[in-house]
């Protein structure tokens, strides 16, 4: 005997629902514990836990570390969305073009984003070593510096731009192979009707085709800026546990699993939520505005 056809329509709605509902539990339950939480002193050793409203706030703000972790993420946050954005749409635009061995420079090209980040940082802490790395022997092989030097640990900005460039090295091709798409989506007809009312391509690149790619600007460029605003695996590998390039991620670490002072360090995974949260829709309406202009 056949089943209604109402009943076949709605099994599969009946079968994805638990699913949905398990896999929304997940998400919400952590978020919502971790909110209540940052309003509270939570500290395992020494209890108990009581209410104590927005005094882990004031505590965090008022520590010289934490407002150093959140001027440099803030500085990892420009670079890592300006750069990684920029050569993603140079890297996707040549990468457009066909030519011998375009799936071998792809593959290469996507490699970096495939390692994980420990092992993405390691690679640039051995670049960066004083005593035989990579950057101070092509320096110093170009004359532009004499002897070998420490790059990491002594100025501020510049370890805090050289930490992100390693992140940039690894989340670039994402960018690329966002933006990769949305050119092959453009229809060749479009060129060839710029191309015939006397646009070069520079013209037809600037406003016929980043007009287009909008959309995957955006999300490419949120893509960056959560990903830069995270940055935890080259922070701590590169920086280790000094305050001199540490990010927010590495200072809510320190605070949770160092200090165990979980009240706080809810508070400030909160601070990153919003902070994420925000930035990512003023970035989306600020691109999506321009669209439209």
């Amino acid at each position: 005997m056949s089943r209604p056809a109402s009943q076949g329509r709605l099994l599969p709605y009946i079968l994805i629902s638990p699913l949905v509902v398990f896999i929304g539990a997940l998400s919400f339950y952590p978020t919502v514990l971790s909110t209540v939480q940052a309003f509270f002193r939570v500290t395992p050793l020494d209890p108990p836990t009581r209410f104590n409203g927005l005094e882990n706030f004031r505590d965090l703000f008022a520590s010289s570390a934490v407002r150093t972790s959140i001027a440099n993420t803030a500085a990892y946050v420009v670079i890592g969305v300006v750069f990684s954005v920029v050569l993603g749409t140079a890297i996707a635009s040549a990468l457009q073009q066909h030519f011998r061995f375009r799936g071998v420079v792809l593959a290469l090209v996507v490699l970096p984003w495939a390692l994980p980040g420990v092992v993405e940082a390691v690679i640039w802490n051995w670049m960066y070593d004083p005593n035989f790395g990579v950057v101070n022997s092509v320096l110093r092989s170009l004359h532009l510096i004499g002897s070998y030097q420490v790059f990491l640990g002594l100025s501020r900005w510049l370890t805090v731009a050289l930490i992100e460039l390693s992140q940039i090295w690894q989340i670039t091709p994402l960018m690329a192979l966002i933006i990769l798409a949305a050119l092959q989506s453009v229809p060749r007809d479009f060129y060839e009707a710029a191309h015939v009312d006397g646009a070069n391509r520079r013209q037809s690149f600037r406003y016929l085709t980043l007009p287009l790619i909008r959309p995957a600007l955006a999300v490419s460029s949120v893509e960056a800026l959560v990903l830069s605003l995270n940055i935890f695996d080259q922070v701590y590998v590169l920086n280790g546990n000094a305050t001199l390039g540490s990010s927010l991620m590495l200072q809510t670490y320190i605070v949770t699993f160092q200090d165990l002072n979980f009240g706080q360090g809810y508070a400030l995974s909160l601070v990153a939520t919003v902070a994420t949260a925000l930035l990512s829709m003023t970035v989306i309406a600020l691109l999506y505005r321009r669209s439209q202009a």
